[in-house]
């Protein structure tokens, strides 16, 4: 079956006004996986977004699934929960494929990461390095091996790094593997702007997440609302309960090849930039990171930017024609590292956000840990661990204690 690129969302199966177990905000590839998971467990789950499915930021995305050349690898935290995603992969992409009937293939040619000069050759020497020092899988290749496997490369290339366990998928082909398999699990796909989360007192003090207000009036009742809303913010909280998310915008190109696939079989990374090759003859190239607040418009100077340096390593990119030109917004915390799990304050208010650049990478991890959580079910020390470490609530401000502390010089 072949992905529509932008699916339609079903009509609502169920009647705005009855409850559900859960409502997810946000129908991208941080709320969707959250859906899938908690339908498959047998919870009753509404998702609801101002438009279509994938149409935003995971529109954008190259779809890289890759912890180690997308990490600092002497990060360990980073490190833990790429790797904790990229695990997840196989078996996420061939479950939506029985669940879905749309096939969600894996690029598994790997990455070679790539030096166009001597101070980036250096830094790969450095790369390579420290990745040995964990374990991770690279191997140094001499520009004229690097050559040999990718025939496209300029020959000024100046040093290459394989990293042969990175993987890639087209984002669009999993949105629309979401988008069929959800209605066919009972989800009910609503489209409407959320204008703000509605709170319910509890008896012995504090609040609890009852469901959603639309913009045109209607509510949507649930017991546990999940926020995946990318960098947007959300009305309606406590300052407790929020997130510090802020947009990072990223601008790329999608190039294409009228005589199909075949200028390069890897995944290319180089600097800042990257170029994923699709299987039916386009090229993600890409990306920029701009601080420009929630602009995204497309620029020539950052187009120009990132032709000049795509041209730099792989010339025939300049005989390829321009498909399209996209900007989206990285949801980004202070520490680089998603939020997922509980908000701090408010019952049965949960977040999946701030992916930064490895949304696509971690939305098998993004739905499993918050279905976990939503359903009690038991985890391994290990996932225990990486939920842990992106917690929402390490962002919370401490509680003030009860009474201020004594001077030393007042004490008896």
């Amino acid at each position: 079956m072949r992905a529509r690129d932008t699916p339609v969302p079903a009509p609502s199966a169920l009647p705005a006004d009855r409850p559900t177990d859960v409502l997810v905000v946000g129908a991208g590839l941080a709320g969707l996986p959250v859906a899938l998971e908690l339908a498959r467990r047998g919870a009753s789950v509404r998702v609801v977004d101002p438009a279509d499915p994938g149409s935003g930021t995971s529109r954008v995305a190259a779809g890289m699934l890759a912890p180690v050349t997308e990490a600092e690898p002497d990060d360990p935290d980073h490190l833990a929960v790429g790797r904790a995603g990229l695990d997840r992969w196989a078996a996420f992409a061939a479950g939506l494929a029985a669940d879905s009937g749309v096939e969600v293939p894996l690029h598994a040619a790997g990455t070679l990461a790539l030096a166009r000069d001597r101070d980036e050759a250096e830094a790969l020497v450095r790369f390579a390095d420290v990745c040995g020092r964990f374990g991770l899988p690279v191997e140094r290749l001499l520009p004229s091996a690097a050559r040999r496997l990718e025939p496209a490369l300029a020959p000024t290339l100046r040093g290459a790094l394989s990293v042969p366990g990175d993987l890639a998928v087209d984002p669009r082909r999993v949105v629309a593997a979401l988008a069929a398999a959800l209605p066919a699990l009972g989800v009910d796909l609503v489209t409407g702007a959320v204008e703000r989360v509605l709170l319910g007192d509890l008896a012995g003090g504090g609040s609890r997440a009852t469901g959603a207000l639309l913009a045109d009036g209607r509510e949507l009742r649930a017991g546990a609302v999940v926020l995946a809303t990318g960098a947007h913010p959300v009305a309606g909280l406590p300052d407790a309960a929020r997130v510090p998310v802020r947009p990072v915008k990223g601008q790329l190109l999608v190039l294409r090849d009228p005589s199909g696939p075949g200028l390069v079989e890897r995944v290319l990374r180089f600097g800042h930039g990257y170029l994923v090759p699709r299987d039916d003859g386009r090229y993600v190239l890409g990306a920029t990171t701009e601080e420009r607040g929630f602009d995204v418009a497309t620029t020539a100077w950052a187009l120009h930017e990132l032709l000049r340096d795509g041209f730099e390593l792989v010339p025939g990119l300049l005989d390829l024609e321009v498909q399209e030109t996209l900007a989206g917004l990285r949801p980004t915390t202070p520490d680089a590292l998603p939020v997922v799990g509980p908000a701090a304050g408010v019952d049965g208010l949960w977040w999946a956000t701030g992916h930064h650049r490895n949304g696509v990478l971690l939305a098998p991890l993004t739905g499993l840990l918050v279905a976990d959580g939503l359903t009690g079910a038991s985890r391994t020390p290990a996932d225990e661990h990486v939920a842990s470490l992106v917690d929402p609530r390490r962002f919370a401000a401490p509680a003030a204690p009860l009474h201020p502390p004594v001077p030393e010089d007042a004490r008896a």
